[in-house]
């Protein structure tokens, strides 16, 4: 039984969760009104959107790379949701689902890039970021989409039951998909593998190519769903969607223990890093301190959870000579 808890206690999320409850537990004795159903309320909308937002750049950061274009690609299928619906009059599911492909083929295109050419990640994807955020404001002359249709409204403002949203369900299946894939499919392991080890993966008969592209079409893939619920949330296609998420998708990884070299993420730790970040946003509104403070925080997390990161990496290789 000791082992056990010792074993839960070193995990990944075992830290988040901690502080999420320490943190929380502290808000609410200041602030009784943190565990009203509304904060509640608004709580878990931001955390649906962001989560997805978070696991879209995990992904990647799976394989060691990273993805500058995560805001745009979702910022795209955003408005091209939106649009559809307004111009073309396309039932939402239709919407929804050609909003999808459009981060599907954004996502493949980075990955071709990247594996064919051998160019960093890093520079293929900001290139993109640009290219992508261009044809955003081309089709919207930087105009909103206003004509939302109601049932998409609704889905992402009204609750299921008590204070719980019904946007928070998207958000769970694309969790457990998630989970799922990297823990009992073999893409998942493909994608760890080559984080892990290039090398060794491309020796073991792994296609590094193959991964890295499938790896970057799941990351379009996510981006495109949460830009679609933050549609539904906002209940208009604004052109600026997507253009904040950099540092969100980059701080919840990290802050869950993903490993930036690659080879190590972990799926309830980066939701975890994403609850940290809305607790710490609700905080600094309702103790009426200044939002733009917002910004700090998240870079000084993103420094402490790159030096644990660090830490880390340290200890695992000590962990290895031993061997």
């Amino acid at each position: 039984m000791n082992a056990r808890i010792l074993r839960y206690l070193q995990s990944d999320w075992a830290g988040p969760l901690l502080i999420i409850v320490m943190g929380g537990a502290v808000i609410a004795a200041l602030k009784p009104t943190f565990l009203s159903p509304f904060n509640i309320q608004v709580l878990l909308l931001a955390i649906s959107v962001n989560a997805v937002i978070a696991l879209s750049q995990m992904i990647i950061i799976g394989i060691g790379q990273m993805n500058l274009s995560v805001g745009a690609i979702g910022g795209l299928a955003a408005i091209s949701f939106a649009g559809m619906m307004q111009v073309w009059e396309l039932p939402p599911l239709m919407a929804a689902i050609l909003a999808l492909l459009i981060g599907l083929t954004g996502g493949l295109v980075n990955g071709f890039i990247i594996a064919r050419t051998g160019i960093s990640a890093f520079v293929i994807t900001l290139a993109s970021l640009s290219i992508f955020k261009g044809i955003n404001l081309g089709i919207t002359k930087a105009q909103p989409f206003y004509h939302v249709p109601d049932s998409v409204k609704a889905f992402g403002n009204t609750v299921m039951f008590g204070p719980i949203p019904w946007l928070v369900l998207p958000m769970v299946v694309t969790v457990l998909l998630v989970f799922y894939l990297l823990t009992r499919q073999r893409v998942g392991r493909y994608i760890l593998a080559v984080g892990g080890n290039l090398h060794a993966a491309e020796l073991s008969g792994i296609s590094v190519k193959s991964t890295i592209m499938w790896a970057h079409a799941i990351s379009g893939i996510l981006a495109a769903m949460a830009g679609i619920m933050l549609v539904a949330r906002l209940q208009l296609g604004q052109p600026s969607i997507g253009d904040d998420w950099l540092i969100l998708s980059f701080a919840a990884p990290v802050i869950g223990g993903a490993v930036l070299a690659g080879g190590h993420v972990s799926v309830a730790g980066t939701v975890l890093g994403v609850v940290i970040v809305a607790i710490i946003t609700q905080a600094l509104v309702l103790f009426e301190i200044d939002p733009f403070l917002v910004q700090v925080v998240l870079g000084g997390l993103i420094l402490w959870a790159v030096g644990m990161n660090r830490i880390r990496e340290v200890r695992f290789q000590k962990s290895l000579k031993r061997i």
